[in-house]
Protein backbone atom coordinates (compact mmCIF):
# COMPACT_ATOMS: atom_id res chain seq x y z
CA UNK A 1 0.00 0.00 0.00
CA UNK A 2 2.73 2.34 1.13
CA UNK A 3 4.28 2.07 -2.17
CA UNK A 4 1.08 3.05 -4.34
CA UNK A 5 1.15 6.05 -2.01
CA UNK A 6 4.56 6.97 -2.71
CA UNK A 7 3.58 6.63 -6.38
CA UNK A 8 0.93 8.70 -6.50
CA UNK A 9 2.22 11.49 -4.14
CA UNK A 10 5.01 11.95 -6.62
CA UNK A 11 2.76 12.00 -10.01
CA UNK A 12 0.57 14.64 -7.90
CA UNK A 13 3.64 16.68 -7.26
CA UNK A 14 4.98 16.66 -10.83
CA UNK A 15 1.98 17.52 -12.13
CA UNK A 16 1.63 20.53 -9.45
CA UNK A 17 4.74 21.68 -10.48
CA UNK A 18 3.95 21.38 -14.56
CA UNK A 19 1.66 23.76 -14.21
CA UNK A 20 2.54 25.99 -10.78
CA UNK A 21 5.28 28.14 -12.59
CA UNK A 22 7.52 27.93 -9.59
CA UNK A 23 11.37 29.17 -9.32
CA UNK A 24 14.35 27.69 -7.50
CA UNK A 25 14.39 28.75 -3.75
CA UNK A 26 10.39 28.77 -3.52
CA UNK A 27 8.27 27.51 -0.99
CA UNK A 28 5.35 24.62 -1.72
CA UNK A 29 2.84 24.06 1.15
CA UNK A 30 1.96 20.73 2.08
CA UNK A 31 -0.98 19.30 3.98
CA UNK A 32 -1.82 15.83 4.13
CA UNK A 33 -3.90 13.65 6.17
CA UNK A 34 -2.75 10.10 6.75
CA UNK A 35 -5.81 9.16 8.10
CA UNK A 36 -7.55 10.33 5.34
CA UNK A 37 -5.87 8.44 2.51
CA UNK A 38 -6.19 5.46 4.52
CA UNK A 39 -10.19 6.02 4.31
CA UNK A 40 -10.84 7.32 7.70
CA UNK A 41 -11.91 11.02 9.01
CA UNK A 42 -9.44 13.36 8.90
CA UNK A 43 -7.56 13.01 12.42
CA UNK A 44 -8.86 9.79 13.30
CA UNK A 45 -6.21 6.99 12.44
CA UNK A 46 -2.78 8.59 11.75
CA UNK A 47 -0.13 6.68 10.19
CA UNK A 48 3.05 7.47 10.03
CA UNK A 49 3.67 4.70 7.39
CA UNK A 50 1.66 6.79 5.12
CA UNK A 51 3.00 9.96 5.89
CA UNK A 52 6.50 8.71 5.40
CA UNK A 53 5.51 7.22 2.19
CA UNK A 54 3.61 10.64 0.71
CA UNK A 55 7.29 12.42 1.81
CA UNK A 56 9.16 9.71 -0.20
CA UNK A 57 6.95 10.71 -2.71
CA UNK A 58 7.02 14.83 -2.92
CA UNK A 59 10.64 15.46 -1.22
CA UNK A 60 12.80 14.30 -3.94
CA UNK A 61 10.98 15.89 -6.39
CA UNK A 62 10.59 19.65 -4.93
CA UNK A 63 14.47 18.98 -3.68
CA UNK A 64 15.84 18.38 -7.61
CA UNK A 65 13.69 21.59 -8.36
CA UNK A 66 15.46 23.26 -5.60
CA UNK A 67 12.27 24.19 -4.15
CA UNK A 68 11.39 24.34 -0.08
CA UNK A 69 8.76 22.06 1.52
CA UNK A 70 6.22 23.54 4.54
CA UNK A 71 4.82 20.42 6.08
CA UNK A 72 1.22 21.85 7.43
CA UNK A 73 0.64 20.55 10.85
CA UNK A 74 -2.94 19.56 12.06
CA UNK A 75 -5.09 21.81 13.79
CA UNK A 76 -3.78 20.83 17.10
CA UNK A 77 -0.44 22.69 16.40
CA UNK A 78 -2.86 25.50 14.95
CA UNK A 79 -1.60 24.38 11.17
CA UNK A 80 1.64 25.58 12.21
CA UNK A 81 4.43 24.28 9.17
CA UNK A 82 7.28 22.01 9.77
CA UNK A 83 10.39 23.78 7.27
CA UNK A 84 13.80 23.67 6.55
CA UNK A 85 15.60 26.37 8.70
CA UNK A 86 17.24 27.61 5.58
CA UNK A 87 13.65 27.99 4.50
CA UNK A 88 12.73 29.79 8.00
CA UNK A 89 15.54 32.35 7.30
CA UNK A 90 15.57 32.96 4.43
CA UNK A 91 11.71 34.08 4.25
CA UNK A 92 12.38 35.81 7.39
CA UNK A 93 10.18 33.38 9.46
CA UNK A 94 10.21 32.82 13.12
CA UNK A 95 10.74 29.71 14.66
CA UNK A 96 7.95 28.95 17.12
CA UNK A 97 8.65 26.14 19.77
CA UNK A 98 6.92 22.94 19.29
CA UNK A 99 8.04 19.52 17.79
CA UNK A 100 5.12 17.81 16.00
CA UNK A 101 3.79 13.86 17.25
CA UNK A 102 1.31 11.85 14.99
CA UNK A 103 -1.51 13.27 17.19
CA UNK A 104 -0.36 16.60 18.08
CA UNK A 105 0.51 17.89 14.93
CA UNK A 106 0.23 15.01 12.69
CA UNK A 107 2.13 12.40 11.10
CA UNK A 108 3.07 13.93 7.94
CA UNK A 109 4.37 17.56 9.62
CA UNK A 110 5.96 14.48 12.11
CA UNK A 111 7.80 12.49 9.36
CA UNK A 112 8.86 15.79 7.43
CA UNK A 113 10.58 16.71 11.13
CA UNK A 114 12.24 13.30 10.76
CA UNK A 115 13.60 13.72 7.30
CA UNK A 116 14.66 17.12 7.48
CA UNK A 117 18.04 17.97 8.07
CA UNK A 118 17.38 21.60 10.60
CA UNK A 119 13.63 21.12 10.96
CA UNK A 120 12.06 24.41 12.56
CA UNK A 121 8.02 24.82 13.17
CA UNK A 122 6.72 28.31 11.88
CA UNK A 123 3.04 30.15 12.16
CA UNK A 124 2.99 31.12 8.81
CA UNK A 125 4.29 31.03 5.44
CA UNK A 126 3.39 32.14 1.79
CA UNK A 127 3.77 29.48 -0.89
CA UNK A 128 4.31 29.36 -3.78
CA UNK A 129 2.18 26.43 -4.85
CA UNK A 130 0.40 23.90 -2.65
CA UNK A 131 -1.71 20.18 -2.19
CA UNK A 132 -4.16 19.22 0.17
CA UNK A 133 -4.30 16.04 0.82
CA UNK A 134 -8.02 15.23 2.66
CA UNK A 135 -9.28 18.38 3.04
CA UNK A 136 -6.45 19.90 5.32
CA UNK A 137 -7.07 24.00 4.25
CA UNK A 138 -3.76 24.64 3.10
CA UNK A 139 -5.01 28.33 1.57
CA UNK A 140 -4.36 30.79 4.24
CA UNK A 141 -0.61 29.56 3.51
CA UNK A 142 -0.66 30.29 -0.38
CA UNK A 143 0.43 34.01 -1.17
CA UNK A 144 -2.07 36.15 -2.62
CA UNK A 145 -3.63 35.12 -5.71
CA UNK A 146 -4.51 31.69 -5.15
CA UNK A 147 -5.81 29.79 -8.59
CA UNK A 148 -6.88 26.48 -8.43
CA UNK A 149 -4.72 23.53 -10.60
CA UNK A 150 -6.67 21.10 -12.06
CA UNK A 151 -4.46 17.82 -11.76
CA UNK A 152 -5.39 14.46 -13.65
CA UNK A 153 -5.85 12.44 -10.28
CA UNK A 154 -8.13 13.22 -8.08
CA UNK A 155 -7.25 11.57 -4.61
CA UNK A 156 -4.09 10.02 -3.11
CA UNK A 157 -5.37 6.68 -1.59
CA UNK A 158 -8.57 7.35 -0.21
CA UNK A 159 -8.11 11.26 -0.31
CA UNK A 160 -9.41 14.05 -2.01
CA UNK A 161 -6.44 15.91 -3.50
CA UNK A 162 -6.65 19.27 -4.13
CA UNK A 163 -4.08 21.80 -6.07
CA UNK A 164 -3.16 25.30 -6.14
CA UNK A 165 -0.31 27.86 -7.95
CA UNK A 166 -0.65 31.14 -7.43
CA UNK A 167 -0.01 34.28 -9.63
CA UNK A 168 0.60 38.22 -8.86
CA UNK A 169 -2.01 40.57 -8.26
CA UNK A 170 -3.68 42.75 -11.43
CA UNK A 171 -3.45 46.31 -11.05
CA UNK A 172 -4.21 49.22 -13.01
CA UNK A 173 -7.73 48.43 -14.43
CA UNK A 174 -8.92 48.31 -18.06
CA UNK A 175 -5.94 50.34 -19.74
CA UNK A 176 -3.17 48.01 -18.29
CA UNK A 177 -1.05 45.36 -20.33
CA UNK A 178 -0.77 42.18 -18.29
CA UNK A 179 2.51 39.89 -19.10
CA UNK A 180 0.96 36.82 -20.22
CA UNK A 181 3.68 34.69 -18.44
CA UNK A 182 2.73 35.50 -14.98
CA UNK A 183 -1.02 34.57 -15.41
Amino acid sequence: MTESIEMQARAAMEALLAQAKCRPGDLVVVGCSSSEIIGSKIGTASSPEVAEAVMRGILPVLQVNGLFLAAQCCEHLNRALIVERAAAEKFGYEPVNVVPQPKAGGSFATAAWKQFKEPVAVEFVRAQAGLDIGGTLIGMHLKHVAVPVRLPMKQIGEAILLAARVRPKFVGGGRAVYNETLL
